[in-house]
């Protein structure tokens, strides 16, 4: 799992027909200060996200384990919004 923010919005009208009804969002890597990174995902979105949110992202074989998602031919989901970070050093 990492954690990163939503910038922006794939739209994809022709796709496999396993993934008809799903939306795709591009999510940058941030750090635990919300800085962003170079790296990047794109990331089928099960909680409704926008631009701007910061996610929890999963990925590999693990992002074809959520309710919607369930053996699909993805490689990232977000899977919640982040509300708060904690932490201690």
């Amino acid at each position: 799992m990492f954690l990163g923010k939503v910038v922006g919005t794939v739209w994809a009208t022709r796709k496999d027909t396993e993934l008809i009804g799903m939306s795709f969002q591009i999510v940058k890597h941030v750090g635990l200060d919300y800085k962003l990174k170079d790296t990047f995902v794109v990331a089928v979105d099960t909680v409704q996200a926008g631009v701007g949110d910061v996610v929890l992202v999963c990925s590999g074989s693990s992002a074809r384990l959520t309710t919607l998602t369930k053996n699909k031919p993805v490689d990232a989901v977000i899977m919640a919004v982040v509300d708060k970070i904690d932490v201690k050093e």
